[in-house]
């Protein structure tokens, strides 16, 4: 997927609503704890009975409305494949999903290979006798979707949405961020012991001697760790101009001297690369001098560390083990590992994902779901615009570029129009690692393929199945999947004020990105070029400030605080998000008589319920640690706290007065 896809979504599934006389409510007063003040702890008053009595499953590491809907889609996807897979007559996309399907299914295949499907490539690792060599099988892992050093995408260029160029970008880490390796909290210490621990296990399981083990995991974390020192921070790449910076091969190669750049190029079968995108110079001049200091056996001891563990969870069961062990256990708090059949249907929507889609969306998404989805979006486009119109901190001229790049935002809904042709990958029943190599191949050539060629608005970067959504600034589009367009989180007959506070929410939060401090960068048509008055730019900045500085008080956990820069853009996008689907709820109602209350709350109280709802969680502290670490959102709690502080709106509707707002001199206020 692009890097500049920005996803975010609050996912909502409510089963069995307890206001059935309200028409099958999205809205559930049964989740919530009436005993708490909404005015002082709103997130306890909405979700309260829901969170004590849904603690977080064995096999997963939080559990939230989110978790609710993906588990009953992935119940659903299981019977379209156990179906697909049982069927002689099929059509070429429910062939490939059942074959894919049984192939990770046959664990006595599986084990019985143990880590035979990775001998031939650890054989031409072993081999690799210069640097021409190393050079050759990094790129050959790449194209197999395994990414040591660093990262090769292909992406539309930030500043000419109009071609695609390659995209090279920081990576090479076995942790999940670069801060894992350079903090020296007592946490962080410690998550490093448990990784070494990790790495002597696999290299254990490769054949290796406990002393060659050991000796290998130091080498690991060496390369590493010096990755990570040359690697840019998640907050510094959150300015898309720092992350921009286009060469040629010639200038690449002046760059970063010691790695052969066209070697490399041409292995991977691009004949005419021009235009790159080189995301991070300092990095990769950083590799270019670690290519004369790093011995080559050191080399190839990384390669066979990052090919074993980005297959590992294919593998036979020892691999599976461990890798599960450390990265859902102890760096994300799990007890038990998901059943397989969860875990292949992952792999599965990851590889043949619109094949599967097409079989998905034939029985859960209907032209009529679509039809309401796209009439909801475009309420919501109309309430952002008057909202931009009456801005008193942005200038007219500003306006209008604003209202340009509003007017001129796609909106895709449930599936493609076209589906993606399969024909020409291989899938069988046989191999599960092989499926999943293929795979990763189709997709990369895919990618290349784009190189030189138009750019494609039909493309999604996500499956029609993924229950989440997307604004992509360089297509200037929100992507809207079927997967989470399901009843009831999204149906007919749901209470207005629910279905604004939930799903209303979500399409304005997509919209807001496109005006958040990154999306902002970035013009009507794709391209990141400045479109606002220095004044403008000004004005914006106090505001993304003050939400930073809201976020950085929170503390969830332990020492830990929110990173108020990192999460900004969803933070800004939560609230914004909010206001104009309570805009555009004001609207939808203006002509009609007042609703009724239903269990005795307005309207008002019920819209903001519904969005406190959506965001509902539980968390183990491993997970909630990581997030607050490396993820750009925010802590759900905090997603719904943090935003009704800043609207008066919530405070009218729950007569709480100023209490349950921040100070006017802290308060936000951006779109």
């Amino acid at each position: 997927m692009p890097n500049s896809i920005r996803t975010a979504l609050a996912v909502i599934f409510f089963a069995g609503s307890a206001l059935s006389h309200a028409n099958n409510l999205v809205l559930e007063a049964a989740t919530m704890d009436r005993s708490a003040d909404p005015c002082s702890n709103f997130y306890q008053f909405a979700n309260g009975k829901w969170l004590a009595e849904h603690p977080v499953p064995a096999d997963r590491s939080s559990y939230g409305a989110y978790d609710e809907v993906y588990e009953r889609n992935l119940s659903a996807l299981k019977n379209i494949v156990e179906v697909a897979a049982n069927s002689a007559n099929n059509t070429i996309a429910a062939n490939k999903v059942g074959a894919f399907y049984l192939s990770g299914m046959d664990e006595a295949r599986i084990e019985a290979a143990a880590a035979t499907p990775l001998a031939e490539r650890l054989r031409q690792i072993t081999a690799i006798k210069t640097q021409q060599d190393l050079i050759r099988v990094l790129a050959q892992l790449h194209a197999e979707g395994v990414n040591p050093l660093f990262d090769f995408n292909v992406a539309q260029d930030a500043k000419n949405s109009l071609r695609y160029i390659i995209d090279l970008s920081q990576g090479g880490l076995g942790l999940p961020d670069r801060d894992y390796y350079l903090k020296n909290d007592s946490k962080s210490r410690t998550i490093r012991q448990q990784y070494k621990a990790h790495l002597l296990k696999i290299f254990a399981l490769l054949g290796d001697s406990p002393q060659q083990a050991e000796k290998n995991a130091i080498r690991i974390l060496s390369i590493e760790t010096s990755l990570a020192k040359a690697s840019m921070t998640k907050v510094e790449q959150r300015d898309p101009e720092s992350t921009y910076h286009v060469l040629n091969l010639q200038t690449l190669q002046k760059l970063s001297p010691n790695l052969q750049w066209k070697d490399y190029i041409t292995e991977l079968g691009v004949a005419n690369p021009q235009d790159m995108n080189i995301a991070q110079p300092k990095f990769f001049k950083h590799i270019s001098q670690m290519l004369n200091t790093v011995s080559l056996d050191d080399w190839k001891i990384y390669l066979r560390w990052h090919l074993a563990h980005n297959r590992a969870k294919y593998l036979s069961s020892d691999f599976v083990n461990a890798d599960f062990y450390f990265y859902s256990k102890q760096l994300s708090g799990a007890a038990e590992l998901r059943p397989r059949w969860k875990r292949v249907l992952k792999s599965l929507d990851q590889n043949l994902g619109e094949a599967l889609g097409e079989l998905y969306v034939a029985e859960y998404f209907s032209p009529a779901a679509k039809a309401k989805a796209l009439d909801m979006v475009n309420n919501i486009k109309l309430a952002m615009a008057e909202q931009i119109k009456s801005l008193d901190w942005m200038s007219n001229i500003t306006k209008q570029q604003a209202l340009k790049k509003l007017d001129k935002i796609a909106v895709k809904i449930g599936y493609p129009d076209t589906w993606r042709d399969y024909s020409s990958l291989q899938i069988d029943k046989e191999s599960y690692v092989a499926n999943i190599k293929r795979g990763h191949e189709f997709e990369f050539k895919r990618q290349l393929a784009k190189l030189g060629k138009e750019i494609d608005r039909n493309e999604w970067g996500m499956t029609p199945s993924t229950v989440n959504a997307y604004y992509n600034p360089s297509m200037n589009e929100i992507v809207f999947p079927a997967g989470v367009l399901q009843a009831p989180l999204f149906h007919m007959g749901a209470d207005t004020a629910s279905n604004y506070g939930n799903t209303g929410a979500t399409i304005g939060h997509e919209l807001t990105h496109a005006f958040d401090d990154e999306g902002s960068q970035f013009d009507g048509d794709g391209n990141l070029k400045s479109w606002w008055t220095n004044d403008d730019k000004k004005n914006f900045a106090i505001r993304v400030s003050k939400i930073a500085r809201q976020f950085d008080e929170f503390n969830p956990i332990d020492e830990l605080h929110i990173n108020g820069k990192l999460t900004a853009g969803e933070n800004i996008a939560d609230l914004g998000g909010l206001k104009i689907a309570f805009i555009a709820l004001k609207k939808s109602l203006a002509s009609k008589p007042q609703p009724e209350k239903i269990d005795g709350l307005t309207q008002e109280q019920r819209f903001f319920i519904a969005n406190a709802q959506s965001f509902r969680n539980n968390v183990r502290n491993e997970a909630l640690r990581m997030q607050i670490l490396t993820d750009p959102h925010s802590p759900e709690k905090y997603r719904v706290l943090a935003p009704t502080a800043n609207m008066p709106e919530f405070a009218t509707a729950f007569s709480c007065g100023k209490a349950a707002l921040r100070s006017e001199d802290k308060r936000v206020n951006i779109w």
